[in-house]
């Protein structure tokens, strides 16, 4: 009797939805993963702009841990950009098969390797005090740095679906070293992860998030001309046959 591959639980990114692993999910569905893509607090397109209101990263993974403790069994976990963070924190909380996280936003301690990644964490305080709004997302950034190798229909699509992000959750993570708690810290874990970087990657870099694999202990690959969108942009089945052909020794172990 054959025993079915285990669930997969995909968690995305800031200013977005579950609805960012439409592609992605296919290919984990097609080899017999039962796959969610939740819609982390506030993010649903029926929650009001403001529901983001001071949650915390630590809120995101709090409600992950607790969806997969819900779970039959033990899932799998894929994390793409800040999701990937949320993805390492909640494996501190409850049990996870393994992870793959896709091109993830650094843990506290984890510094910025570019200008960019700096402008963008000075950028925020000219909002005022941006940690304590629901910060609108800046879609004219994500179509020229998250989304600049989609194609200008799937690129606007993608934009318009852009939604509201707590302040706090970027205060926490792209402002960490003003954070006295920590709340992103994370160090080595005991789960098989994977961490997978765009080389063209702009947003999260491949030398900062080569950094951030260092620091949970994972393995780390560097996908050739691939940016930030990972989870759909040309090149995005390439990236779900590298999670599945990695996956295949951890999973094989783990009976």
């Amino acid at each position: 009797m054959s025993i079915a591959p285990p669930p997969i639980v995909m968690v995305h990114g800031a200013f977005c939805g579950g609805w960012a692993f439409e592609r992605l999910r296919g290919p984990f569905e097609a080899a017999g993963h039962f796959v969610q893509t939740p819609d982390l607090r506030g993010h649903a397109d029926a929650d009001a702009p403001h529901a983001v209101l001071g949650v915390s990263v630590a809120d995101y993974a709090r409600d992950i841990a607790r969806l997969c403790a819900g779970l039959d069994e033990a899932p799998i976990l894929v994390g793409h950009s800040m999701g990937g963070l949320v993805c390492a924190l909640a494996a501190g909380r409850t049990p996870v098969r393994a992870m793959v996280l896709l091109a993830p936003t650094a843990p506290w301690g984890v510094a910025a390797s570019s200008m960019e990644e700096a402008v963008t964490a000075f950028g925020l305080h000219a909002l005022g005090p941006f940690w304590a709004q629901a910060v609108a997302p800046d879609r004219s950034l994500a179509r020229r740095y998250s989304l600049d190798r989609m194609d200008r229909a799937e690129r606007e699509a993608v934009a318009a679906r852009m939604r509201p992000e707590s302040g706090r959750a970027l205060w926490e993570t792209l402002n960490w070293w003003l954070d006295p708690f920590m709340t992103t810290s994370v160090g080595p874990l005991r789960v098989p992860t994977l961490v997978i970087g765009g080389e063209r990657d702009v947003v999260h870099p491949p030398a900062t998030v080569r950094q951030t694999a260092a620091r949970l202990g994972a393995t780390f690959i560097e996908a050739p001309g691939m940016s930030h969108w990972l989870v759909a942009e040309p090149g995005w089945r390439e990236i779900a046959e590298i999670a599945q052909g990695w996956l295949d020794e951890p999973l094989a172990a783990m009976g």
